[in-house]
């Protein structure tokens, strides 16, 4: 899979003046209740990753997120993400969808950045992508994610779609931009592991 477009660019520009955005992050005070019947702890490239957060926006929607030891919610590292969509929707549906969205958000964040690709042969697509913020002293974040996306049937048989993706984030203004200067040597090594890690098979 290329390289993302410009990211020797981009850590060239951090930087340059962003709007304040809130990335995705769970919620402080959320509970850690395993819904989807996946405990953990996830290995990942070596790494154990135990459940943190969990929620059920609705019947339908599950999202469940894990993080390795001493990492927390609200400011993490590197993160695990599970997420089950049971509304009928296709692979290529739920990637359209966070594509959009990211789109949108081109307007404020000069960062962005994802690519698509495609597994016909397994049903599968993965998106990475770049998000960027500051936080409340100004100071820059950036978060690079890779999302799997996968066929899925809950118990019930309901069809749907499954997310596991992997997080990575970096704060402050050295960090995020030693990070965006990495992402070239990062990236393959840690998709080729999505691509071919073992999804999680949920039990409720």
């Amino acid at each position: 899979m290329p390289a993302i477009p410009s990211i020797r660019r981009l850590a060239r520009h951090l930087g340059a003046a962003l709007l304040a955005l809130v990335l995705t992050t769970a919620p402080a005070l959320a509970q850690a209740t395993d819904v989807l019947g996946i405990p953990g702890p996830i290995d990942f490239e070596g790494d154990a990753y135990r459940l943190v957060w969990s929620a059920q926006p609705s019947a339908t929607y599950i999202k469940q997120e894990y993080l390795p030891a001493g990492q927390h919610a609200g400011r993490y590292e590197q993160m695990i993400l599970v997420e089950t969509v049971t509304s009928g929707i296709t692979v290529m549906d739920a990637v359209r969808a966070q594509a959009a969205m990211l789109n949108q958000r081109k307007a404020t964040d000069p960062l962005v950045n994802m690519e698509v690709i495609q597994n016909t042969a397994a049903g599968e697509a993965l998106l990475d992508f770049i998000l960027s913020s500051k936080d409340a002293d100004g100071q820059y974040i950036v978060e690079w994610n890779a999302y799997r996306y996968a066929r899925y049937s809950d118990a019930g048989g309901k069809p749907g779609v499954m997310l596991f993706g992997i997080s990575r984030r970096a704060y402050g203004n050295a960090a995020a931009k030693d990070l965006l200067t990495q992402l070239k040597a990062l990236r393959p090594g840690r998709i080729k592991a999505l691509t071919h890690v073992r999804l999680p098979q949920p039990t409720r």
